[in-house]
């Protein structure tokens, strides 16, 4: 068995993390082989972002191909086109990997393997909540989708989007999304014994909510300012209490501005992004994570809090809900046109009413089932389950 997998981007460390899983599976098996397309290095938006390669960066081993070590951006689709049908002849797969249907290459190599006999599993991210869901891209959605054999989501709700557009229960053959958990935890107990050191370096409050992520609009910040600022106001344990944004984005100046009308200057800190693993270093220096997006297909940031054992307050619109926060166990969800919602949840944790350590032993518990090697070896399931049926 031949896999070809195409995917975006090398600089995407949760895939990698899994791409190495899968690879360490393939090795102990002498009829498979996999290989991996990374069309470009990296999206512009996320330069900053990309690690700096130390003895220490965290690297991952698997057989790819980079077809440019450029910008996603600065690929014309006439050379993705060419560069991954030359490499999906060269390497005569019997079963390819597509990251989704929005790249026109990917969408002429899917038509390129049906006329080949070749099976093809579609990587579905999206969900019915992500935009308004209507038109004509709907039924190109479900032309598409009829030609693949099988189909990888991130999640239930993704893959309830995929059924309502026609596809079959039976095809869908992963519903799981991984992060590094090895890797996130050991970063995270190596910065926990420098907790309070960093927090005053920063000069940062004991006790901490946090988010990460881009700094952008659907992320819905404002809201979380707002609730902060009031749940701020009717607590005696405030001082206690801060709030850290970890990112960059569009949105920096306006979040800025609404701090100072909030009067929150000495109570919410906005941090620069960071490379991924050393996003644990500041969430050693936190104690509950806060997703308020109002849209999110999966939200990785939660499977990170809840390896490292945070509590974790997500908004009912993203996609990991179902399966990684339990109300009251690990955490609790709300609605994120809701501030007054998030405002009495952010209390309780201020006030001291939430179990936390007995919510991190749940989100530890939780989140063992979302690591790469279970994801992996239900990939490699997928692959052999669609050649042989």
């Amino acid at each position: 068995m031949r896999i070809l997998i195409v995917h975006n981007l090398l600089w995407s460390h949760y895939k990698s993390s899994v791409f190495q899983a899968l690879q360490q599976l393939v090795d102990q098996q002498t009829d498979v082989q996999v290989n991996v397309l990374q069309i470009a290095r990296n999206e512009r938006s996320r330069a900053s972002l990309e690690a700096v390669t130390t003895d220490v960066t965290p690297t991952y081993h698997y057989n790819y191909d980079l077809l440019f070590d450029r910008f996603w951006e600065d690929v014309s689709l006439r050379e993705r086109i060419s560069a991954v049908f030359q490499h999906a002849r060269s390497f005569r797969p019997d079963i390819i990997m597509l990251t989704g249907y929005y790249d026109p290459a990917q969408l002429l190599l899917l038509f390129w393997a049906k006329a080949r006999g070749i099976r093809v599993i579609m990587q579905n991210e999206s969900t019915a909540a992500d935009h308004q869901r209507s038109g004509w891209k709907e039924t190109f959605k479900r032309t598409i989708f009829r030609l693949c054999d099988g189909f990888f989501c991130f999640g239930n709700q993704s893959a309830d989007y995929l059924i309502q557009l026609g596809v079959r229960p039976d095809q869908i053959l992963l519903r799981k999304n991984a992060i590094d958990n090895n890797a996130i935890r050991h970063e995270y107990e190596q910065a926990l014994p420098k907790r309070t050191q960093h927090q005053q370096a920063l000069g940062l409050r004991p006790n901490n909510f946090v988010f990460v992520g881009r700094l952008i609009a659907f992320k819905n910040l404002p809201l979380l300012l707002t609730a902060f600022a009031e749940a701020q106001k009717q607590s005696s344990k405030a001082p206690l209490w801060g709030l850290l944004l970890l990112g960059d984005g569009p949105e920096y100046e306006q979040l800025q501005q609404q701090i100072d009308t909030l009067q929150l200057a000495g109570s919410v800190t906005i941090l620069p992004g960071r490379p991924w693993y050393k996003v644990p270093e500041v969430l050693a220096m936190s104690d509950v994570l806060v997703l308020p997006s109002r849209s999110e297909p999966w939200g990785l940031v939660v499977n990170e809090a809840m390896v490292c054992g945070m509590p974790v307050l997500v908004s009912d619109r993203c996609g990991c809900v179902p399966e990684l926060v339990q109300d009251g166990k690990n955490g609790f969800v709300f609605s994120p046109d809701q501030p007054v919602q998030l405002r009495h949840l952010l209390l309780r944790f201020m006030n001291n009413e939430a179990d936390v350590p007995a919510m991190s032993t749940w989100a530890k518990k939780m989140i063992a089932p979302y690591a790469p090697e279970v994801v992996a070896q239900e990939m490699l399931n997928g692959f052999k389950h669609i050649l042989t049926t």
